[in-house]
C-alpha cells in the first residue's frame, strides 16, 4: 500500500488534503527557511519545498511525501510570515489598496519519482485602514501566515478580487497537487 505524508503542520493544507478525501499523515519538518536575497519567488517557493520534502522523505523513503511552501511578494520585496506585530502591521500597510503576488512552491518525492512546480495568484487588496489593520492583527491571524494574512479566514474581508488559483493562496494548489501526485506515481482512489 502506498503511504502519502504532508511534510506541513499548516492545518489549512492538511484541511485541503482531506477534503480531497486521501489518506495521509503529516509530519513537521524542521528545515532552515532562509533564502538568498535577490532570488526569484518561484526559486525561493520551490527550494523550500524541497527542503520541507526532503527533510522527511530521509526518513520515510517508501512514501509520497508533499512539501509545501508559500511567499508574498509586493515591490520586489518576499514577505514570508511577520515576527511581530510592527512586521504585520508594515506589511498589510504595503498590501493596501493593491495588488500582490502570492506563490506557492510544492515539491513530491517518491520512491519512483520527484515532481516540483510553482503556481503565482494575483490578489488585489481593498485600501485598509490603520483602525482595521490593528483589529485583524489583534485577532493573531497574520502570525502564521506569509505576507501576515489568511484569505480563507478574517483576512478575507480584505480581498477585492484574485486572478488565479484560489487554493494557491491558502496554502496548496490542490488541483495541479493531485496532478503532481499522478506524476510521481502515486495511484488516487478516483
Amino acid at each position: 500500500m502506498q503511504r502519502l505524508i504532508l511534510a506541513s503542520s499548516s492545518p489549512r493544507r492538511k484541511e485541503l488534503l482531506e477534503n480531497l478525501q486521501l489518506t495521509f499523515d503529516t509530519s513537521t519538518s524542521e528545515v532552515d527557511e532562509s533564502f538568498e536575497e535577490g532570488a526569484l519567488p518561484e526559486d525561493v517557493v520551490i527550494e523550500l519545498a524541497l527542503r520541507k520534502a526532503n527533510s522527511v522523505f530521509r526518513t520515510n523513503p517508501e512514501a509520497f511525501v508533499i512539501g509545501s511552501d508559500t511567499i508574498v511578494t509586493a515591490d520586489g520585496l518576499i514577505l514570508g510570515k511577520p515576527q511581530n506585530s510592527d512586521e504585520a502591521f508594515d506589511m498589510l500597510k504595503l498590501l493596501s489598496g493593491r495588488k500582490h503576488d502570492v506563490y506557492t512552491g510544492v515539491t513530491i518525492l517518491s520512491p519512483v519519482k520527484s515532481v516540483s512546480f510553482y503556481e503565482k495568484t494575483e490578489v488585489m487588496f481593498w485600501e485598509l485602514t490603520d483602525e482595521e489593520i490593528r483589529w485583524y492583527i489583534q485577532s493573531g491571524e497574520p502570525f502564521d501566515k506569509a505576507g501576515s494574512y489568511g484569505i480563507q479566514g478574517l483576512g478575507s474581508i480584505f480581498v477585492k478580487q484574485i486572478t488565479g488559483d484560489y487554493f494557491t493562496v491558502v496554502g496548496l494548489p490542490v488541483s495541479r497537487t493531485i496532478r503532481a501526485l499522478k506524476q510521481a506515481g502515486y495511484i488516487l482512489p478516483y
